[in-house]
């Protein structure tokens, strides 16, 4: 019997039109042998299934269900694909283990510690891990912008601590700009971090694990045309080359691909994750988790996947029957 899943799409972030991307190319490559997919918009309270005729159908929240021609339609696996809160932050993981529903990310403590860029930082670098200088503000916080600068010097990165690194992210080469930037960064959240600013390789890695085998995609260079791999660098055709796999060393490579396997047991990670770096000094420095990376067609983990010799759908699918075996491991299922 076909199982019923929820390709979760939207959120409250400035990402939502990436995740609606990302939706689509979930429900593009899923298996129809095995699944039933079903597009579930979430904006505020706002929840609803998005039918192909384009009916929007309420989704009852008390027990995550919507009625189809009369019958109630209960899911079976949450696909969450919400960039963002409150997708990658822990809130709709607590939601589904409450109801007991399973789901594809990670857990509540790994997605809402990698979603803080300070509290991922600081845990990470007890385990040796090499990170960035950075100064953490809160929007009533005074601040004195020479002070910052002693920290983190210029060029540094002014970005929200709680999200992904596409909105309110500012390169800052001039100090007399860094207060302009702080207050960009606090329009998409109240915590901001600043950053120094790396001059080396950018690398990225996905990977997944499952029932004590792992699958660590080929690394990613990225070389942005723009100051930064910002928002339009990422999802505007020829803003940026995504090589894959990346122009390095086999040594550096093992290095990014051993680390990112590390990494994501110390933080707990489920489902499909990816970790940025940069390499810089002759070192590789950690920069984020992506617990939930974007999945359109102009996104690096579908490239990373294909370089791997796998199809989305091999890929998906491992996702999903993972989450389901994970609760009935847990004793997490009704």
């Amino acid at each position: 019997m076909k199982k019923h899943i929820a390709i979760l799409a939207g959120g409250d972030s400035s990402e939502f039109p990436v995740s609606m991307n990302s939706a689509q190319t979930i429900r593009d490559h899923l298996d129809t042998q095995k699944y039933h997919a079903h597009l579930v918009i979430v904006r505020g309270n706002d929840w609803y299934v998005e039918t192909d005729d384009g009916k929007k159908i309420p989704v009852n929240k008390d027990d995550f269900s919507f009625e189809l021609k009369g019958e109630p339609v209960r899911f079976d696996c949450a696909f969450i694909i919400i960039h963002g809160t409150p997708g990658e932050n822990g809130v709709l993981q607590g939601y589904f283990e409450t109801l007991r529903i399973p789901y594809t990310t990670s857990g509540v403590l790994a997605s809402s510690l990698t979603f803080n860029k300070l509290f991922s930082k600081r845990y990470i670098a007890g385990f040796g891990v090499n990170i960035s200088n950075y100064y953490f503000l809160r929007r009533s916080e005074n601040y004195d912008p020479q002070t910052i600068l002693e920290k983190t010097g210029l060029p540094c990165f002014v970005k929200p601590n709680r999200g992904g690194s596409s909105f309110g992210v500012t390169r800052v080469t001039d100090a007399a700009d860094l207060p302009t930037a702080i207050e960009k960064a606090f329009e998409e959240d109240y915590q901001v971090l600043v950053e120094e600013y790396l001059e080396g390789t950018e690398l990225t890695c996905g990977l997944i694990k499952s029932e004590g085998r792992e699958w660590v995609f080929p690394p990613t260079e990225i070389v942005s045309k723009k100051d930064f791999f910002d928002y339009e660098a990422k999802y505007t055709k020829g803003m940026a080359d995504e090589i894959t796999p990346a122009r390095i060393s086999g040594e550096l490579d093992q290095e990014v691909r051993q680390l990112s396997s590390r990494l994501y047991d110390l933080f707990d990670c489920r489902g499909i994750v990816r970790i940025d770096y940069i390499y810089a000094h002759e070192r590789l420095y950690f920069m984020e988790v992506n617990t939930i990376p974007g999945m359109s067609a102009a996104s690096i983990v579908p490239q990373q996947i294909r370089a791997m010799g796998y199809t989305l759908k091999e890929m998906f699918t491992l996702a999903i029957e993972d989450a389901m075996a994970h609760n009935q491991k847990e004793g997490l299922r009704k």
